[in-house]
């Protein structure tokens, strides 16, 4: 143990802060603009063909309750010389305050701005859980609050740039290009669907990103079945996506767990 050590234990929680804080201001909680009504409603259930709807956002109270628990657990005296999170804290905190700077940056920045901002957070986030995949987990307590918070983080965000990336196109769109949001909407999907593959044969089929992708999924199907714009078939393939990105990780996941439990009797 060492300065360092104590250093990114600190930092950890700082960057924690400055996310809720940050979610705090960037969601008008201190009289600005709530997120559904900035950027003209952009971002809102409505603003685009694949913006899922409204109550799909409740897994940011996941996440950051899970964030919150591992800035709790990582402060731990315990915690402070972990080789893992030597590696690991560092990076958690980037994504914190990644996180943070988005909601700033969708509440006083322009649309583009968000979009920049939050492929750099998919990206952050993408190193980050690639991490905890090439540095095993320390017991039950390490992977669910390291992999399990970071892969739902990193299942949530890829869905929420496509979302975003969308609703910046529509803005800047010509309105004719309703006529193909059908085509290019599934096309998108498919292009989700290979990305949610490709996470979790990565990752050993881990269960988090998938679980994260499959909620906004079937929101999205919920917001384009009985909301506005409509587009049944986008709704049917969001379903569809998210039970073929489902399936697999819940299979893999299975097996892991079962070839664990088995290992230490053999």
């Amino acid at each position: 143990m060492n300065a360092r050590d104590l250093a990114r234990q600190i930092v950890v929680i700082a960057a924690f802060c400055f996310m809720i804080v940050a979610a705090m201001v960037g969601s008008g909680l201190f009289g600005g603009t709530s997120v559904q009504d900035l950027q003209e409603g952009a971002l809102d259930a409505d603003g685009s063909y694949l913006a899922p709807a409204r109550p799909a956002f409740t897994i940011w109270t996941v996440i950051y309750v899970g964030l919150l628990a591992y800035t709790v657990w990582q402060a731990l005296p315990g915690q402070r010389g972990s080789e893992r999170q030597r590696v690991l804290g560092w990076l958690i905190a980037a994504t914190m305050v990644l996180n943070g700077l988005w909601l700033v940056t969708a509440q006083f920045g322009s649309l583009a701005l968000t979009v920049l901002m939050i492929i750099v957070l998919l990206a952050m986030l993408g190193v980050t859980f690639h991490r905890t995949v090439v540095e095993p987990a320390e017991g039950w307590a390490d992977q669910l609050l390291v992999d399990g918070v970071t892969g739902l983080h990193l299942g949530w965000v890829t869905l929420a740039t496509v979302a975003n990336v969308t609703a910046w196109l529509t803005s800047v769109g010509d309105p004719e290009w309703d006529a193909a949001a059908d085509l290019w909407g599934i096309v998108v999907l498919l292009v989700v669907l290979a990305i949610g593959l490709g996470i979790e044969a990565a990752s050993g089929w881990r269960i988090a990103p998938a679980l994260a992708l499959a909620w906004g999924l079937t929101w999205i199907a919920v917001a384009r079945l009985t909301g506005e714009p409509a587009s049944p078939a986008i709704g049917v393939a969001a379903i569809v996506v998210a039970a073929l990105i489902l399936i697999p990780a819940a299979i893999g996941t299975a097996i892991r767990l079962s070839t664990q439990v088995r290992t230490p009797v053999t």
